[in-house]
């Protein structure tokens, strides 16, 4: 293959096995992976994803091939959902993560939100919560949120109340992404699509309405996109996501990526003190008198117990 027909790109589509890449020239272009990253222990449900700076091939017929991805400044990942010794990585190269949460129609639960953010501290990858659908919400609801975004808020986390109906913190969600690459993750259901229509006008994603009987969102993303916006930047648009297992965490380091939980560690009786029930721990104090919530630390339990299957598998 000659020099002229190696190119670099960005990866902003991924659909299976095919991937569009837009060129450092500014074109589009449809792409298969070689085989062989399948062969170098890249153990991912998709060795290939969007946000990858990327080499191609390009044949004589105009077909090409990615022949081999830069070095990652961070990515997201997650245990794939039926293939456990398998991480699905959800985007690379990622300026800012907005997780979109809902607590009903459908319901995000706090053990859901804690593993994204566990997992986004562990890989470098700043996060805003975007609490969304404040319009449907009767006064339970909102005293909930409230109580979220004050717990969220104080950990160290920007939280951003939103409703696509009535515009409410939109312009706030506009300056955060406004020249970044965004990740955009959550449920099926949770708004993400209305928020990318909302985001860019030209944005056609598909909006799908709440399945009744079950609460939960109807998958109307399919693949992970890049949709670039009108005030600059990218939002990378991706399938809704059921559960978050956690992958390639030690026992001792799930404590590094709840802030809280780290910064009170310090003063703990023993340096690897795993806050469970040893002698002089500060985190249990902390938690027994309210400086950590109860669902952060039920959370961080939760996590412990990932990381102890994969030590045992």
């Amino acid at each position: 293959m000659s020099e002229e027909g190696s190119k670099k790109g960005l990866v902003i589509r991924n659909t299976g096995n095919n991937y569009l890449v837009r060129t450092d020239e500014g074109t589009d272009m449809s792409c298969l992976a070689k085989g062989n990253f399948r062969l170098k222990g890249i153990r991912s449900t998709s060795p290939v994803v969007v946000g990858d700076r990327v080499k191609m091939d390009i044949n004589p017929d105009g077909t090409a091939y990615i022949t081999e991805i830069e070095d990652r400044k961070n990515y997201i990942v997650r245990k794939a959902s039926n293939l456990s010794k398998h991480s699905h990585i959800l985007a690379a190269n990622i300026d800012l993560a907005l997780l979109c949460v809902t607590v009903r129609f459908p319901e995000t639960t706090t053990v859901f939100v804690d593993r994204f953010l566990a997992t986004a501290e562990a890989y470098s990858v700043p996060v805003v919560l975007v609490f969304n659908k404040t319009d449907i919400y009767d006064s339970d609801d909102r005293e909930y949120v409230d109580g979220l975004v004050h717990l969220y808020s104080t950990v160290g986390y920007t939280c951003i109340k939103t409703s696509v109906l009535t515009g409410e913190g939109m312009s706030e969600v506009r300056k955060h992404v406004c020249g970044k690459i965004t990740l955009l993750a959550g449920h099926s259901g949770v708004g993400k699509s209305s928020i990318v229509n909302m985001l860019q006008k030209d944005a056609t994603q598909k909006v799908g309405k709440i399945s009744d009987y079950h609460n939960k969102g109807m998958h109307t993303t399919t693949f992970s996109e890049m949709i670039e916006l009108e005030k600059g930047g990218f939002v990378i648009d991706t399938p809704g996501i059921k559960g978050f297992g956690t992958i390639d965490m030690t026992t001792a380091e799930v404590s590094h990526y709840f802030p809280e939980i780290f910064r009170i560690s310090s003063k703990c009786k023993f340096y690897n003190c795993l806050h469970l029930n040893e002698p002089g721990c500060a985190v249990i104090k902390a938690l027994e008198n309210h400086y950590i919530s109860q669902s952060r630390y039920q959370s961080y339990l939760n996590i412990l117990e990932d990381a102890n299957e994969e030590k045992y598998r």
